[in-house]
């Protein structure tokens, strides 16, 4: 089953982790650090990294390494995205957020902390021998989670909580894209940048999965159970924001999902019965209840 398979590639990315938190001092912000990044989750991004270097031909050292500054930074941003001055959630995977269990500064800290952390991770030569190919992480990492991409994302996500009218379809669209889709687009290409080839196919797959999974937590908002969430579920109909389930209807948001998800896995049809995870990852998108 395809959530054995999510679940190895979890435990695997776990160690690396483990691993690279173990060489930190022991103090409240390492805690902090380790408490956000290893309280759960799917690992999905992590999981991309792992497929596309698997794909391209990447030794597993490298690419566990870029799988876990990648999980460093989405946690970062789930810390920094709980804080009362920006989501301001007490619960996250079904338990107390970073500044809940802290202080604000304490998660605040954190979350810097793990950001430069995972740069670091990719500026070493155990991540890559190629200082070129590293630069090509790195700056496709900071384009993709600074103020062109996911942070971007955030401060479209917050005005709109202001806007005198609803985003429009085509500005959710953008809005996500930033927020959520970059970082799932650097994931995908990890694998082909380590292994200096083309990322343009898998950066096409991340950006339709991408919209998808947007998509797909819109619906969960809706029609999700919040125990099963693991965080507070109908904010966004409760702040009056526009998502794709108001603009597009229920039945056609789950459409265009399903269309995201076709669109996904032709991108694969190059790699035959070896893109096989990637297409299940999809699938399990659009399908998963948290």
């Amino acid at each position: 089953m395809f959530k054995d398979v999510l679940a190895a590639h979890g435990a695997r990315v776990q160690i690396a982790l483990d691993t690279l938190f173990a060489e930190l001092p022991e103090t409240k912000l390492t805690a902090a650090m380790r408490y956000g990044t290893l309280s759960g989750g799917k690992r999905l991004r992590a999981f991309l990294v792992l497929e596309g270097a698997h794909l391209y031909g990447v030794r597993p050292l490298q690419a566990d390494r870029a799988a876990a500054a990648v999980e460093m930074v989405h946690a970062y941003s789930l810390i920094h995205d709980d804080l009362p001055a920006m989501d301001d959630d007490d619960l996250r995977r079904g338990k107390p957020t970073v500044h809940v269990k802290w202080d604000e500064a304490t998660a605040i800290l954190a979350g810097d902390a793990l950001q430069t952390l995972a740069f670091e991770i990719l500026a070493a030569s155990r991540t890559h021998a190629d200082a070129g190919i590293r630069l090509r992480l790195i700056t496709r990492m900071a384009n993709a989670i600074g103020g062109n991409g996911m942070v971007l994302g955030q401060m479209m996500d917050i005005a709109a909580e202001t806007a005198e009218t609803p985003l429009s379809l085509d500005e959710i669209t953008a809005l996500q894209a930033n927020k959520t889709g970059a970082l799932f687009e650097w994931s995908a290409e990890a694998g082909p940048i380590m292994s200096n080839s083309n990322s343009d196919t898998m950066k096409s797959y991340a950006r339709a999965i991408g919209l998808a999974f947007q998509i797909a937590d819109d619906i969960l908002d809706v029609e999700g159970e919040a125990d099963k969430a693991g965080k507070r579920l109908r904010k966004d109909e409760q702040a009056g924001k526009a998502t794709f389930v108001s603009l597009l209807g229920l039945d056609a948001a789950k459409a265009r999902a399903a269309e995201l998800v076709d669109e996904a896995c032709s991108h694969l049809d190059i790699f035959g019965g070896t893109g096989d995870n990637l297409r299940q990852l999809a699938r399990f998108i659009i399908d998963r209840d948290m």
